[in-house]
């Protein structure tokens, strides 16, 4: 709403009636003479309580340009470092996005506002986020907690990393969180975050959000989770705050019945009244997130080992050239980390300098990353992928050119068929759930039959990564985190062509930290005698 000039309608009135006057008789009687002089006066009060306005909001102006700009240095220092904190990243969504909202208001309050609001609207369709992007960056810190089992008062109190710190969260950016749960119908994380969000109301000198509001949404989430003994509670304050408020009135009756009914049904002992049962908030879960497999991967996230390695003493480091020319005077260093399927690590493989060249020429490409719907048989973004990617060709630069040579030289492999090189960049809480990198039997549209299904892997690591972002392998217990400049490499297929099931991985979700990643995926076809069919069935290497 623009500001204006609004002065108090009985001075308007009288101003509008002395220039009645002036033009007709106003000299002729001094009594209105000293009317006018007293309309002075109310106007000069009028002008300086808009004078005292405009400076309260030209400070507040102020103060927000100083914030950002102490923001900005601070954080352009390392910007990698700062954005590698997830709470950080959500916070700037959220500063350039519902923040953003009430400064252009208090901008727009002045009519003189004309040319900085369109050098502002101008920035923020060039640079600023989505709603979109800020609820991806809620769903990624909750993604997040989730998965690392970490309580909402280490968040919020900016304790999620020793490196790249992040702010106490205050009232309203708690709430902030809580709401998106609660706009989801994700009533395990609202009541979580409104319960901080709470905590942080009480602690906080200067209030960032009405306790109402807090209030509201949690006795509504309270409810959903089978609270109705706190739900009560908690409305009746909400009612100390706001007595009218007839949704409210209308709960505590509903809440009431619900509690004499129970009581009618399971009396409660004497000395018991008053009492609040122990608050239930149990998080929910669908068929899949309650298997093994999903159960699995959480625990490989967390460190936990799910399944005892065999044959440890059997896994050696070696250095491996293939009896290639191109590796027998510079071998690769090579380290076995799993038989049965077969996994090798290969360190050392990437240079700093290809690294550079890779994330340089990939990232003005980078676009949200595709999965395969095997209903649809076309590519599609889904929730359980949250990463961006981009395709280099062979032809793209000579350090492109000469890393496929030297995968194809390691591997023994065919490039004719292979895919090109894919990278990946993770963004806040970047993951990719549980998959395979080969075609099922059913996804029979997956691949193109000249190329045939992906026989093997090669993924490269970009970057090293603070916390998080592990590689696991759900069906074998194996967990292998990221470390920049080394590869994994496996076999999708089983020497007779059909898939292995034992290769079934998952990228964890990045904690804190950058994660950039490269895949080579190669092709059956061109592979007959490089890799041939096995005697046995479930021949693996």
């Amino acid at each position: 709403m623009k500001y204006q000039w609004c002065y108090n309608p009985v001075t308007v009135l009288i101003l509008l009636s002395f220039l009645h006057i002036a033009r007709s008789e106003i000299f002729t009687a001094l009594v209105h003479m000293e009317k006018l002089l007293r309309a002075e006066r109310t106007v000069a009060n009028d002008i300086r309580a808009f004078v005292t306005k405009e400076r309260q909001r030209l400070d507040k102006l102020t103060s927000i340009a100083d914030d950002y700009e102490n923001h900005s240095i601070e954080a352009l220092q390392d910007t990698e470092k700062h954005l590698s904190n997830p709470v950080n990243a959500f916070l700037l969504m959220k500063r350039f996005t519902t923040d953003w909202y009430k400064v252009k208001e208090l901008i727009e309050q002045n009519s003189t506002s004309q040319d900085i609001t369109a050098q502002l609207e101008k920035t923020e369709s060039e640079s600023f986020p989505e709603i979109e992007d800020l609820n991806g960056a809620a769903a990624a810190l909750l993604r997040l907690q989730d998965t690392y089992d970490i309580p909402t008062t280490k968040i919020a109190g900016g304790n999620l990393s020793k490196v790249a710190l992040s702010p106490e969260m205050t009232a309203e950016q708690c709430f902030e969180l809580g709401r998106y749960a609660y706009l989801q119908k994700d009533w395990y994380h609202t009541l979580m975050w409104m319960q901080e969000s709470l905590v942080q109301y009480e602690n906080e000198p200067v209030k960032t959000i009405s306790k109402h509001l807090i209030l509201d949404h949690m006795a509504f989430a309270t409810t959903m989770q089978g609270n109705v003994h706190h739900a009560y509670s908690l409305t009746n304050e909400f009612l100390t705050l706001t007595p009218n408020h007839q949704r409210a009135l209308s709960n505590k009756k509903y809440y009431e019945k619900m509690i004499n009914e129970e009581n009618e049904k399971n009396p409660r002992r004497r000395g018991d009244d008053g009492d609040l049962p122990a608050i239930k908030n149990e998080r929910p879960t669908d068929s899949y997130k309650s298997s093994e497999e999903f159960i699995n991967y959480e625990q490989l996230c967390r460190g936990v080992t799910t399944v005892k390695q065999k044959y440890l003493s059997k896994l050696k480091c070696y250095y491996a050239h293939n009896n290639h020319p191109l590796l027998l005077i510079q071998p690769m260093k090579a380290e076995d980390v799993h038989f049965k399927p077969w996994l090798v690590i290969y360190h050392d493989i990437l240079s700093d300098e290809e690294i550079k060249n890779f994330k340089t020429t990939a990232s003005p490409r980078l676009a949200r990353a595709t999965v395969h719907n095997p209903v649809t048989g076309k590519l599609e973004t889904a929730k359980y992928r949250v990463s961006k990617s981009a395709w280099l060709t062979s032809e793209e630069n000579e350090i492109t050119e000469s890393v496929n040579h030297r995968v194809a030289a390691l591997t023994g492999l065919n490039l004719e068929t292979a895919e090109d090189l894919q990278v990946v960049n993770y963004g806040i809480g970047g993951h990719y759930e549980p998959h395979y990198d080969f075609a099922r039997k059913e996804e029979k549209t997956a691949f193109r039959d000249e190329l045939g299904n992906r026989i093997a892997t090669m993924l490269f690591y970009m970057s090293d990564v603070e916390t998080g972002g592990a590689t696991v392998f759900v069906n074998l217990g194996l967990r292998i985190f990221p470390r920049k400049g080394t590869a994994v490499f496996w076999y999708n297929l089983l020497k007779s062509g059909e898939g292995d099931y034992t290769t079934r991985h998952a990228a964890c979700p990045v904690l804190t930290g950058t994660k950039w990643v490269m895949n080579k995926w190669f092709h059956e076809r061109g592979q007959e005698f490089k890799r041939p069919c096995g005697i046995n069935e479930n021949e693996y290497k």
